[in-house]
């Protein structure tokens, strides 16, 4: 006798046939439910390549599904019949079909699963299975063990422990080349001749033609332009894109990660994000692949293990860190930072280069690596006193690869510093000399950066000075701090004064223009 059927829901980033809510499938009987959802693509506003993105690998993924015989039924966008209600569909599909068991892989965002687990609670009558999210390599359980009884719960032991258990980048028990991080070797500047690889180009197929026509007439007024669109929006373009890296790219990845140059958004970054976080590709398989071009002598060492970082350390850990301390995380301010964003954030309009590049080429590629969300982007948002919110907001709206998991702890841990330094030992401040080591985007600016005071003085300089003097009284004991505080304290009264009094100059033009 066989079982009843069985309704299986996919989300917008859960494509792949491996996702866990899909294991059992039995095609002859079981039905899969996706669905489009206008509260999914206006909760924030998204940018519009995020949502060219999303909906055009969902038609895709769902074609893919039909192709392996499975049962789809899918809700556009644009039907006549879009509730616009998961759970309405949900309902209705079950009321329809005759099942009674629905089976659901964890949403990756802790306002999702609160939505499920209600609903789940309301409707008795229905069996509501929420499996765990296994394409992580780390379960929820495993990082709440690891971080029981810590005092910090730093990125790096974490890393080191998930490396020796995933037997990566080991060599008889130990981190190959006798070291676990390479980091110092990745901090190198970019020659001005350096020749930077092409990326491969995705021409738009009729699935992709039909949502940018949809994107722009239901989300028109989202930030971003079309105009560059060139995401991965199926399996195979993904395999070609993480190709791409290895053979052109992830070589001088590691010497050159943390560089920017003007007009220049690749650079020898990998583009992978977006494909990890829809489920087009899985995380140990670009880690092995990385890893394999090392063992073949194809990359260095520095190279793979820094990519590898960013995967299996990084990723990993902001994930465990969200859900171990939703939902009380997102409203941490530790510096008491209150200004709003200023308008510059959606306009590009800025005299500061650095500024107009690293948001310019977010509005045009809803991308920027990590060093020009971190060190630019983000740096500005530290030294301003930018509120919290309204910044993980703008992160989470703009960028492609952006969902709540993995921006909100980079941004209030990494960026902000807002939860205390649970993440981060220090806050990542930086004046602009940071900024001109790492890129040519001094030499294109109005302002001088050599300067600290004064209208033509770099803003990076003295805002960087009047953020150690404002937050003293939290900071002045952090170790890592120490230099700092003791060249401030060395500095005469009257250099100091200047430095504050341009600040407060600049950060009220700030407020002025808002």
């Amino acid at each position: 006798m066989s079982s009843p059927p069985c309704l299986r829901l996919i989300l917008g980033d859960q494509l792949t046939p491996d996702i866990s809510s899909l294991r059992d499938m039995q095609p002859e009987q079981d039905l899969i439910l996706m669905c489009e959802l206008v509260t999914e693509a206006t909760y924030v506003h998204h940018h519009k390549q995020k949502l060219v993105l999303v909906l055009s690998a969902m038609r895709h993924f769902a074609r893919q599904l039909r192709q392996l015989g499975f049962k789809v039924h899918y809700v556009t966008l644009d039907s006549p019949e879009n509730s616009g209600s998961f759970f309405t569909e949900i309902e209705s599909v079950l009321t329809r079909s005759g099942c009674r068991h629905a089976v659901l892989t964890e949403p990756a965002e802790y306002r999702l699963l609160q939505q499920f687990r209600h609903w789940q609670q309301q409707h008795p009558q229905w069996q509501v299975e929420i499996r765990e999210d296994d394409r992580f390599l780390c379960s929820h359980d495993k990082f709440r063990h690891w971080a029981q009884g810590r005092k910090q719960l730093r990125m790096e032991y974490f890393y080191r422990q998930l490396r020796q258990e995933y037997g990566i980048l080991m060599e008889q028990g130990q981190p190959a080349g006798g070291q676990w991080n390479f980091d110092r070797e990745n901090r190198k500047p970019l020659p001005s001749n350096r020749v930077m690889p092409t990326q491969p180009r995705f021409t738009p197929d009729k699935i992709t033609l039909d949502v940018i026509r949809l994107v722009e007439s239901r989300f028109g007024q989202h930030f971003g332009s079309l105009e560059s669109l060139n995401h991965a929006v199926t399996r195979e373009q993904a395999l070609l894109q993480l190709s791409h890296f290895l053979d052109n790219s992830l070589p001088l990845f590691g010497d050159y990660q943390d560089a920017m140059r003007q007009d220049e958004p690749w650079l020898h970054h990998s583009l992978l994000s977006t494909s990890i976080n829809l489920g087009l590709l899985h995380p140990l398989e670009v880690i092995q692949a990385a890893q394999e071009r090392w063992q073949k002598g194809q990359a260095p060492l520095n190279a793979v293990e820094g990519f590898i970082r960013q995967i299996l350390g990084w990723r990993e850990y902001v994930r465990g860190l969200y859900w171990l301390h939703m939902p009380e995380y997102a409203s941490r301010n530790y510096l008491n930072a209150h200004r709003p964003l200023p308008a510059f954030f959606w306009s590009a309009d800025t005299e500061l280069n650095c500024l107009q590049q690293c948001i310019s080429q977010t509005r045009d590629y809803a991308y920027a690596h990590h060093i020009q969300r971190l060190m630019v982007i983000g740096n500005f948002c530290l030294l301003a006193g930018l509120d919290p919110e309204q910044v993980s907001r703008w992160y989470l709206e703009v960028y492609a690869d952006a969902y709540e998991w993995v921006e909100l702890p980079n941004v209030l841990g990494m960026v902000l510093f807002a939860d205390g330094g649970e993440m981060a030992s220090k806050p990542y401040a930086a004046s602009g000399a940071y900024i001109n080591r790492m890129s040519n985007y001094c030499k294109h600016c109005r302002y001088d950066v050599r300067r600290r005071t004064g209208p033509d003085a770099c803003p990076f300089n003295y805002l960087y000075w009047d953020f150690m003097a404002r937050h003293a009284s939290l900071l002045s004991q952090n170790p890592r701090l120490g230099l700092t505080y003791r060249q401030l304290r060395n500095m005469d009264e009257e250099q100091q004064q200047a430095l504050q009094q341009s600040a407060r100059i600049f950060l009220m033009s700030l407020d002025q223009t808002d």
